[in-house]
């Protein structure tokens, strides 16, 4: 008797740890490192880059795992994927290759033979899974904010009270479904500072915004809130997006609210101050590498 587990074990585990082990080394990843970022032994790294390890030249081969094995090698190496995104998105990909008449069911098959008799499916995970949706969005949260650090000039930009750049998952409907900065990013001797990683449910100002913004029609799923200035706004326009004025010394959901309802095209909020309220400029988009980039525009 052999579990499709043992498969996973035996030969695909070893095969696609030996190709991005390779993938890293490439990238410049030392040994050390390679092992760090996948979580295996110094030694263990050796053995397969020295081809100890026997590996599926049929899993290898795959197109599937050739991609996701490149494009984890990417996001691990420049800092953008973490370790725990990297495992959902293997495991994924093992569900994907467990569904019956597919690589790892053909390699079970062969096995067991008396398994192709049955026209089992052993997909048992959700490919859409939370954690992996809730990855995504912070992966592409970390993207965002490295191009603003990276970003000269971004400082000029970022308002007293702080920015920050937010992203929600597809069905957000509260502020623990957007992630955001926690602190908020600031301008610390004319250097971009991001004083943490961010995580779900710590902005509630611009999360806020996004959250009225997407309730009220908008297909934003991403925001971030900068000093206001009558040219940076009319740059915005130039740029071909649809701006329009709020009243923030209202409930702010209801007043973004009204704004999206009456043109939900609008990628660009501002309010321009009140008693005690600064004025700020919030800036929509599709997802957080694309507000950004606006951003970047500007500077």
């Amino acid at each position: 008797m052999q579990f499709v587990e043992e498969i996973v074990v035996d030969e695909f585990l070893p095969t696609v740890r030996s190709l991005l082990a390779g993938e890293l080394r490439e990238r410049g990843l030392t040994q050390s490192d390679v092992a760090d970022v996948l979580g295996i032994s110094q030694s263990a790294v050796s053995k397969y880059a020295h081809g100890d390890v026997a590996t599926n030249d049929r899993i290898a081969k795959d197109e599937r795992v050739e991609t996701l094995v490149g494009e984890l090698a990417d996001g691990l190496a420049a800092g953008d994927t973490t370790r725990i995104q990297a495992l959902i998105e293997i495991e994924v990909l093992i569900r994907e290759l467990e569904a019956g008449g597919d690589l790892l069911a053909q390699l079970h098959e062969e096995a067991v033979p008396d398994l192709a008799d049955h026209g089992s499916s052993f997909r048992i995970h959700d490919p859409e899974s939370e954690l992996r949706t809730g990855e995504r969005v912070l992966s592409s949260l970390r993207r965002g904010l490295r191009i603003l650090e990276n970003s000269s000039g971004f400082t000029s930009l970022i308002p007293a009270v702080g920015s920050n750049l937010v992203a929600c998952v597809p069905d957000a409907t509260d502020i623990d479904d957007v992630a955001g900065v926690p602190g908020r990013i600031f301008d610390v001797k004319g250097r971009t500072t991001v004083p943490a990683e961010p995580e779900f449910g710590v902005s509630e100002h611009v999360a806020n915004v996004v959250l009225a913004a997407r309730k009220h029609g908008s297909d934003a799923t991403a925001a971030i809130n900068i000093a206001y200035d009558s040219d940076t706004l009319a740059d915005l326009t130039e740029q071909g997006h649809a701006t329009a004025e709020f009243d923030e010394t209202d409930d702010i959901a209801s007043s973004v609210g009204a704004v999206i309802e009456d043109d939900d095209d609008v990628t660009v909020l501002y309010q321009t101050g009140g008693m005690g309220i600064e004025p700020l400029i919030y800036i929509l988009g599709s997802d957080a590498e694309s507000v950004a980039d606006t951003v970047r525009s500007l500077i």
